[in-house]
């Protein structure tokens, strides 16, 4: 598989602040359409939606990419040769997070910049944690409607459990340290606040660590529309 990386094209003409910052941006795409019903897997796990896409490219800082996850935006021919696990049963395994971490390498090279801060939606949150775990340039984290403890969402879920991934709440006192900022929507049924909260309880210390519940907002609705207000009154504050 491959992994994506790009800038978006639009983001310098968007800049209303003035960074003076050596932070690299890494936005996370989620994990897509990985089932088409509740029981039938996905042949292409293309997002249709790319929300995380809509979020990079309103973000101000000038040095913001986009990653997609692995077998996103494939050709047929390439697409055949990857794996389904890679957005089912082992959508967050160690190759995954190992692979995505490269990009992030790259694209630091690329840019010149010395540190990192992690953006993740849905399950690319949970690959936001999971890298930065492992890594150790990553001055921030923030997520939406991230499922950042697996074991918990799919126990509550009924759902077959991811056996192949690595679990985000098992690394959650490990990198407590780093100050992270987890939006959930009140109205989101995809991703409950149980899951936010099983992965908070890991958590000895949470003195950098901020949930932050938003009203009339789903695991699809309204992120895009309300993320620069988001940058603004939480990250860029």
């Amino acid at each position: 598989f491959k992994i994506i990386a790009y800038r978006p094209t639009n983001v310098a003409r968007m800049n209303t602040l003035k960074f003076q910052t050596n932070t690299l941006n890494v936005y996370l795409e989620g994990d897509g359409l990985a089932w088409i019903t509740e029981t039938q897997l996905s042949r292409d796990p293309t997002p249709s939606d790319p929300i995380t896409l809509e979020l990079a490219v309103q973000d101000p800082n000038p040095r913001t990419i986009y990653i997609a996850r692995p077998c996103q935006y494939l050709d047929s021919n390439s697409l055949a040769q990857c794996s389904p696990a890679y957005w089912s049963s082992h959508r967050y395994s160690q190759e995954v997070v190992a692979s995505m971490s490269d990009a992030v390498d790259q694209a630091k090279r690329e840019s010149g910049t010395q540190r990192i801060r992690l953006f993740g939606y849905s399950g690319g949150g949970a690959l936001a944690v999971l890298i930065a775990a492992q890594r150790t340039d990553v001055t921030g984290i923030i997520t939406l409607a991230a499922n950042l403890d697996h074991q918990v969402w799919t126990q509550q879920g009924g759902m077959t459990p991811l056996y192949g991934s690595l679990n985000p709440a098992s690394v959650a006192n490990e990198i407590s340290h780093i100050p992270q900022i987890h939006f959930i929507g009140e109205d989101d049924a995809v991703v409950p606040h149980s899951v936010t909260n099983a992965y908070m309880s890991g958590i000895r210390d949470t003195a950098r660590i901020r949930v932050v519940k938003l009203p009339d907002v789903d695991h699809d609705c309204c992120w895009a529309r309300n993320w620069k207000r988001l940058l603004r009154d939480y990250v860029y504050r």
